[in-house]
């Protein structure tokens, strides 16, 4: 193979984790809760990939004649949050889980912060954020000072009005966080969240932007880059690992932005990993708990699915999966700790292929390495000598 093209569905979980009772999520399910709860929906061309396949408490119809291999992963990492999910996946594991301070941050950190940036800071408290802005927008606006809040995840949220602090100056500011975030205090990420309105009618923009660690090892998009090949990042990648293994970074503002660009760039002439990340589906309908919003959104990619695939060429192999739960059926406004699902599709994959219950998401990122001839991620155990054709298994 000489190119993989690997497309994340933020927080498209297919049902509980064996650890699950841990998190307090064992009865998660967020494709099969949602295609309970919807009269009508279906996911046709994932079906045909084998997603009705890998599960029967998925809901979705099994396809009568499969095109692409099938399977599904368990997280070993401790967490259940974005960078977590997209680490595993690219072949590390996370020991330790990132952080969380759901009672805010301590004083001495938030004095920190507000001397590297020269302002003071409100808020300081976990909250949702379409719920923050509009609890303290006004003071925001009035006071000019930055909000700050966190949540359940690892995170360090920075959220501002547009019109008062510049994007420039956020993302600036934002950098200085990470900074001072290390150690026992070392969040995941650091988040912008800026916003734009008035009073009582405060909506958040889709200028985020996240400011990660740097990974704990080497990824199978180090490995490439190390290896020449191109390394494509599309949406928020790049943020998720730091710009580590990254050749070319397309920050993208919708779902519909990130699969057009990733068509774009597979119709271009390059060996290596294009890597897609679709955030729609968590920010805008799983954290809100908006069931039919979620389905129309998996219903919309279903529907973009045979654009992608048209779009593909001989030595490309297509993988499917995502990175946690965000079951929006569930209570709270939490990822869910879930299982997630492998797709994989290609003219040299064999279809029918199910690769079974892998025991980590780094097994997608090993395989990667396989497909692409290169070294092998540190964790994880390759499945791709199951999903190539015989004449191309030794190639």
């Amino acid at each position: 193979m000489k190119r993989v093209i690997l497309i994340v569905l933020d927080s498209v979980g297919i049902g509980r984790a064996p650890d699950a009772l841990q998190y307090g999520d064992e009865n998660s399910n967020t494709i099969g809760n949602i295609a309970k709860s919807l009269v009508g929906f279906d996911l046709p061309n994932m079906a045909n990939l084998g997603l009705g396949h890998i599960s029967d408490t998925i809901n979705i119809k099994p396809a009568k004649q499969l095109q692409g291999a099938y399977g599904e992963a368990i997280e070993v990492s401790a967490g259940k949050d974005t960078t977590t999910g997209h680490w595993e996946i690219a072949g590390l594991n996370l020991s330790q889980a990132f952080p969380t301070f759901p009672e805010g941050f301590p004083e001495h950190i938030i004095d920190a912060f507000e001397r590297a940036i020269g302002k003071k800071s409100i808020g300081n408290y976990a909250a949702s954020g379409t719920t923050i802005i509009n609890e303290l927008g006004d003071e925001h606006v009035e006071s000019k000072r930055p909000i700050v809040y966190t949540s359940a995840d690892s995170v360090f949220q920075i959220a501002a009005h547009e019109e008062v602090i510049s994007l420039e100056e956020l993302y600036d500011i934002c950098a200085k966080a990470r900074e001072i975030l290390k150690d026992d205090y070392a969040v995941g990420r650091v988040i912008a969240r800026p916003f734009i309105g008035i009073s009582g009618r405060y909506e958040r923009t889709s200028n985020r932007r996240d400011f990660s660690l740097m990974p704990n090892g080497k990824t199978v998009l180090a490995l490439a880059k190390d290896h020449g090949l191109e390394v494509r990042g599309v949406g928020k990648i790049s943020d998720i690992f730091s710009g580590d293994g990254i050749t070319h970074s397309y920050p993208t503002k919708s779902n519909e932005k990130g699969i057009d660009k990733t068509i774009q760039l597979i119709h271009e002439d390059f060996e290596g990993i294009i890597m897609t990340n679709l955030v729609d589906f968590d920010t805008l309908y799983g954290h809100r708990r908006n069931v039919k919003g979620y389905g129309a959104c998996l219903e919309a990619f279903d529907h973009r699915l045979p654009d992608i695939i048209k779009a593909m060429k001989e030595d490309d192999a297509l993988i499917i999966t995502a990175d946690h739960g965000n079951d929006p059926t569930y209570s709270g406004t939490d990822h869910t700790r879930e299982r997630v699902p492998i797709l994989v599709y290609g003219s040299k994959i064999k279809s029918g292929v199910n690769v079974g219950t892998r025991e980590t998401f780094a097994d997608i990122g090993a395989s990667i390495c396989d497909l692409l001839g290169l070294q092998s991620t540190a964790y994880g155990n390759s499945f791709a000598n199951e999903l190539l054709k015989l004449e191309n298994a030794t190639n």
